[in-house]
């Protein structure tokens, strides 16, 4: 069973780049300067679509399920969020929990995945490539495959994962894979992980809207 827990601080400390030199171009920083007039303009939902974006979510996340009554109460006051650059937001009790930018993956906030970090696959780059992780670069195959990666077998093109650094105990990032984890390995090159959402983004610093 999954277990609550509370948000640990990410080492912000920096050792000198190797695989690091690998995320230099791709920066996506989809939520740098939002604040919570962002998710202002927000619809409550019938009880039926709010069975449905749950019923997707746990489709994609399965072991969030003994863990949802918790995280999203059947009590709790759910609204969605239209903001900008395409992205939709489930707001429950004034906190962001889930985000979808166009008809992508529904994605875990960073403070949800902090609660509940085995609710995802995992990518892992090496130590030196922690500061392009925190600029919004997107995630280039060595950085996976090199000395200090590691990544989790089996996963395909459009999979969201949560991007974890070397010798820290949280994820820094959520992304989207743009290959599949055997394709990372055989081509070797190349962007692997749209990175979307990172550690002190915008989004991270709305605790609650």
């Amino acid at each position: 069973k999954l277990q609550g827990q509370q948000p640990q601080p990410l080492s912000l400390s920096v050792v000198a780049p190797s695989a690091a030199l690998l995320f230099v171009f791709g920066i996506m920083a989809l939520f740098k300067g939002w604040t919570p007039d962002d998710l202002s303009q927000q619809t409550q939902v019938k009880s039926s679509v709010q069975r449905t974006l749950k019923q997707k979510i746990l489709e994609t996340y399965p072991r969030l399920e003994p863990v949802m009554k918790e995280l999203w109460p059947k009590e709790g006051n759910m609204v969605i969020a239209k903001c900008k650059e395409h992205v939709t937001c489930i707001v429950v009790d004034k906190v962001p929990l889930f985000f979808q930018q166009r008809d992508g993956p529904w994605m875990p906030t960073l403070r949800v995945l902090h609660m509940y970090p085995t609710m995802m696959p995992f990518m892992q780059v090496d130590k030196g490539a922690i500061k392009f992780v925190l600029r919004g670069a997107s995630i280039m195959c060595p950085g996976l495959t090199s000395p200090g990666g590691r990544m989790e077998e089996g996963l395909e093109e459009g999979d969201p994962v949560q991007v974890t650094a070397e010798g820290c105990v949280h994820a820094c990032a959520v992304g989207v894979l743009t290959m599949s984890s055997k394709q990372i390995k055989e081509v070797n090159k190349g962007i692997c992980i749209d990175h979307i959402h990172y550690l002190d983004d915008g989004l991270w610093k709305i605790r609650e809207c």
